[in-house]
């Protein structure tokens, strides 16, 4: 039975596709309850979903919605309930993706030892049949990944020497390869930029305009605005409303999500000061790539700097390096003792372990969980050398781990279930947690964060800020790279941009808000003029650092370039410019002597400037390309050298028309031809003897001022020798 085109939404609900239509098909789930243990991550929950829209999922950690994106996939099973997808009720990955469903889970799943091909086509064949050849699978996977990342990817690399953002694009790619009819994201732009995410969204809408549904799961709630038809919001396992386009917005989204009224109007916190001026790290004329500039960076006592930029610049490599988990191409990172007075050097992770430098990735599943652990192992496993109760013995304290751990599961707020559960039971959002409380465990000075918030929501990261703040407040200093330009306001104390490998800017109080930022992380260069001189200590003694920096780049060539106005320009570089009176000079001021003197000058400086071009010519191509010349070339040429000597012994004596291959050569082209050769052969004569004459001149006037510093001696090349010699035989 056909179904006819329905406005979902009004004109005005959709800017990016006018109106939506409804394609046939039932997607929805319908009073389900799912238990993990004594939790219930799914309380009674219903989902109504439609083919041709993209309808969101969202909540705080650990409220159920990745849960559920799963059950929509059959990868859980159901206690209780009821799941349909276009009249099935599928229970297995199989079933589901038989059904056209296709899920790209919150965790980057990859295989690193695999090549980027493998991992893309990873259960799409079948156990003896294939259904592509390896070069179409190759040529498949190069160009989904061009598209996706705008980059090109060998599809033979392994994927584990490729960046975090890449591997997340090969997972999204690998959920595209079959164009399906239901596409789940959960958590999929929580490891891309910003440039990156609009790829994607762009994508997403292809998918929507042509009849699929796309079930997206975020915290991010600026995107879920921008992007969603629809939005179901989850809280403590249970659907609390759905919201239609005109009325997601952030207060809606965040009184469902909270249970709370938000305030209309909010109050712009003011960016972060620090009351120190010791330098506790810093880096001097570092090069993080054999091909980048190289950056100084201080970071003060007490300062919150935030570190971003476009993905694959370099930022995410040079928080490694602060860090001690990798090392620059050139120069090494430095942290203050003693109040900042002497310092120490950073080559290794336990170098930065030693001197209190604690780092937290965002990637945590390369870099963060013991997968195989519980949670309180995960949260204690940093302080079992702190509390041994014989030193130098591992026989752990656990009371008094017990209480640290009860801490910070209590600043946290992580919603855990028996902590002798493993890791992976809880939500992906509660696993960061768990890694940042491993962080502030240990009591750091220093706390590098590479993208710490990615999986967490709204609420918890507001929490995360204000102990920031906290720590920084008592001396302790931080370092925070993200990729959601929103976080640095009113949070940091300065934020630096990273470009092609370098910082390329750096903002400060009040120049910090997002559209500046990402403006500078396109390369247009937000601060043409040096910053006016702040009562912020930290701003006054790093701008000279930050301004000599800057003065070693280019200015980009690009069309938002600041523009320049008339008032601006030096007078140098307008048309009015001042008269200058000429000096009179006459004939007499100069002798002959001088005028000798003048021509010997002019005649020296042309040859070496002669002489120069074609040492920089040599210099520029010291590898000149040879050409191989075959027998027959070779017999071509000595035949024309015979018959040329043979020419020019006949001249006079011989007609060109006796030789039987110029028959068709008159007397008078006879005469002419004879007639050229003849002044040829004179001019070449009176070349040789002017050279010859100007030669002793110049021997003359050596032997004149023999011992002059002013004398210069001029070598020639074999190249001018053999020409002289063969011009000397031919005379």
């Amino acid at each position: 039975m056909e179904i006819g085109e329905e406005k979902l939404l009004n004109e005005d609900a959709s800017k990016d596709s006018g109106i939506l239509k409804a394609f046939p098909g039932e997607l929805y789930v319908k009073n389900v309850h799912k238990s993990f243990g004594v939790t219930k991550a799914l309380a009674d929950v219903s989902f109504t979903g439609y083919f041709g829209e993209i309808h969101a999922i969202i909540g705080g950690n650990g409220c159920g919605k990745s849960t559920l994106a799963k059950v929509l996939a059959g990868v859980l099973p159901i206690d209780s309930g009821k799941v349909s997808i276009k009249g099935a009720h599928p229970s297995t990955p199989k079933e589901s993706r038989n059904l056209g469903v296709a899920m790209v889970f919150q965790e980057v799943l990859v295989a690193d030892e695999a090549s980027v091909v493998d991992n893309l086509f990873i259960g799409v064949d079948g156990f003896i049949t294939k259904n592509l050849s390896d070069k179409e699978k190759q040529d498949k996977a190069r160009e989904l990944l061009s598209e996706l990342a705008d980059e090109e990817i060998d599809p033979l690399m392994p994927a584990g020497n490729l960046p975090l953002s890449i591997k997340a694009w090969i997972t999204i790619a690998r959920g595209l390869l079959r164009e399906p009819d239901v596409l789940i994201l959960d958590e999929s732009t929580a490891a891309l930029d910003f440039d990156s995410t609009e790829r994607l969204f762009e994508k997403m809408r292809e998918l929507r305009d042509k009849g699929s549904a796309v079930i997206i799961v975020s915290h991010r709630i600026a995107e879920l605005v921008r992007i969603s038809d629809r939005c179901t919001v989850m809280r403590d396992g249970i659907d609390v409303g759905v919201l239609e386009k005109d009325e997601v917005t952030e207060k809606n989204l965040l009184r469902l999500m909270t249970g709370k009224d938000q305030k209309t109007e909010k109050t712009k916190d003011e960016a972060h000061q620090t009351k120190y001026s010791q330098v506790s790290l810093k880096t001097k004329n570092m090069q993080v790539w054999p091909d980048s500039e190289k950056s100084d960076f201080e970071l003060l006592k007490g300062e919150i700097v935030g570190v971003t930029g476009l993905d694959g610049h370099g930022q995410d490599d040079f928080i490694r390096i602060l860090a001690g988990v990798a090392n620059a191409y050139e120069g090494f990172t430095e942290v203050g003792i003693n109040h900042g007075h002497k310092y120490f050097s950073i080559k290794s992770l336990e170098d930065a372990i030693k001197h209190d430098i604690e780092f937290v990735s965002g990637d945590r599943k390369r870099e963060g969980i013991l997968p195989n652990l519980s949670i309180i192992e995960n949260l204690g496993i940093s302080m079992y050398h702190k509390f041994s109760k014989i030193p130098g013995v591992r026989f752990i304290d656990w009371s008094a781990i017990n209480d640290v751990v009860d801490w910070e599961v209590e600043r946290l707020a992580i919603k855990t279930g028996p902590r002798e559960n493993l890791i992976t039971s809880l939500s992906g959002g509660n696993q960061q947690k768990v890694m940042l409380g491993r962080a502030f465990a240990t009591q750091p000075k220093i706390l590098i964060l590479l993208d710490p918030a990615r999986g967490i929501d709204l609420n918890t990261k507001l929490d995360l800020y204000k102990q920031l703040r906290e720590f920084a407040d008592d001396g302790n200093s931080v370092v925070y790279m993200s990729s959601e330009l929103e976080e640095f306001i009113g949070f940091c104390s300065r934020v630096v941009v990273f470009r092609e490998g370098s910082i390329f800017e750096t903002f400060t109080d009040e120049q910090i808000n997002a559209d500046g930022i990402l403006e500078s992380m396109f390369g247009h260069r937000q601060k043409s003029e040096p910053e006016k001189v702040t009562n912020n200590q930290h701003a006054n003694k790093n701008d000279v650092s930050t301004l000599n920096n800057q003065t070693k780049k280019t200015q980009p060539d690009n069309k938002l370039e600041t523009e320049v106005k008339k008032n601006t320009i030096s007078k140098y570089f307008n048309n009015q410019t001042e008269n200058i009176n000429p000096i009179k000079v006459s004939k007499k001021d100069f002798s002959s002597q001088d005028e000798d003197q003048f021509n010997k000058i002019l005649s020296s400086t042309e040859k070496n400037s002669n002489r120069k071009k074609y040492e920089t010519k040599q210099k520029n191509n010291p590898n000149p390309k040879i050409y191989e010349y075959s027998e027959n070339d070779s017999k071509n040429f000595e035949d024309l050298i015979t018959s040329g000597e043979k020419v020019v012994k006949s001249k006079g004596k011989s007609s060109f028309r006796k030789n039987k291959n110029n028959e068709a050569y008159s007397s008078s082209d006879e005469e002419l031809f004879n007639k050229y050769l003849s002044s040829t052969e004179d001019k070449a004569d009176d070349q040789i003897l002017d050279g010859l004459e100007t030669k002793r001149k110049e021997e003359h006037l050596i032997d004149q001022k023999p011992n002059t510093s002013e004398s210069k001696t001029f070598e020639y090349n074999e190249k001018d020798v053999a020409q002289f010699e063969k011009l000397m035989s031919k005379k």
